[in-house]
């Protein structure tokens, strides 16, 4: 089983966008979105949720307003100012940390400490072939630990259904979440612009490739925004001996294919979907398994 991973090293590369296209070239293959802050893949593929789970990650503290005697003792210790009123006292979830003090402390044991439901994972089918994702509610943390749950869900689905390829949309940067896309990955490939900004964003997301030893590829989008910057990133890529993918040019049809919730590949054919198709034949010679030696043959 192969997973490939689209990455960015900041967010309005065309990650998504081009994550969509390569579901729309690929076949027998498991679609991913594990961009759980700000997902969107969904808004081109429209998919449909055949399954809705919970995802509960930390805990929520919740006082019991018939069991509450007023004290205060709650309200007085908490550092973050989270319990407020008085008759009765609520606690603010956007402040509360879960910390448990107050729990521990409420004479009156009026204070439940209950799993937080942080947000939604979904099983759904797509028209490029089934599809896992999900949305934290807003504020909410543990990203890190949605994703590798959407991955396990992922190569679960893969296995049961005979698929042998995960095509993942990963969150931008180098945070939390993306560790946790990145490890254990059998390829990623990174999409980039020729900026100042793009340019070091790339190089950050190569360095954490580096550290995890998961092959990379790049992918210049927009690349006739800044010839220097782009022949730069070119430049940059044959140094460190990396796998340079293909670039693309600035097109308002990415965006013009968003609004009619499409591919790129689906709404244009102006010489893009070739460029495009280029670019995923070379991904999946990137990802081909390597022909393990027969050792006995060569003795």
């Amino acid at each position: 089983m192969r997973e490939i991973l689209i990455l960015s090293g900041k967010g309005g590369t065309g990650k998504t966008s081009l994550t969509a296209a390569f579901a729309h070239l690929a076949s027998g293959l498991i679609i991913c979105d594990l961009d759980v802050d700000a997902p969107d893949l969904h808004l081109i593929l429209q998919p449909e949720k055949l399954e809705t789970e919970h995802f509960l990650s930390g805990h929520e503290a919740i006082i019991r307003p018939d069991d509450c005697e007023r004290c205060g003792q709650c309200a007085d210790a908490c550092r973050y100012d989270a319990i407020q009123g008085e008759d009765p006292p609520v606690i603010n979830p956007l402040k509360c940390e879960g910390c448990k003090l107050c729990v521990e402390i409420c004479p009156a044991k009026a204070i439940d400490f209950e799993l937080n439901h942080c947000g939604d994972w979904y099983r759904s089918t797509s028209r490029f072939g089934p599809m896992v994702h999900a949305q934290l509610f807003p504020a909410e943390e543990n990203s890190g630990r949605l994703v590798a749950l959407l991955r396990q869900q992922a190569r679960a689905m893969a296995e049961a259904k005979g698929l042998d390829l995960i095509l993942s949309d990963g969150p931008p940067g180098i945070g939390c979440p993306v560790i946790s896309a990145l490890s254990g990955t059998d390829l990623a490939i990174i999409v980039t612009e020729p900026t100042v900004s793009g340019r070091h964003d790339l190089e950050r997301v190569l360095e954490l490739c580096k550290h995890f030893k998961i092959p990379a590829g790049v992918i210049i989008n927009k690349c006739d925004l800044n010839q220097e910057q782009a022949e730069g990133i070119e430049a940059y890529c044959e140094k460190h001996q990396l796998s340079f993918i293909g670039k693309l040019p600035h097109l308002t049809a990415f965006t013009e294919a968003m609004i009619r919730g499409l591919t790129i590949t689906e709404f244009s054919s102006n010489g893009v979907r070739e460029s495009i198709k280029t670019i995923w034949d070379n991904i999946l010679k990137l990802a081909a398994p390597k022909p393990v030696l027969d050792r006995a043959a060569d003795d």
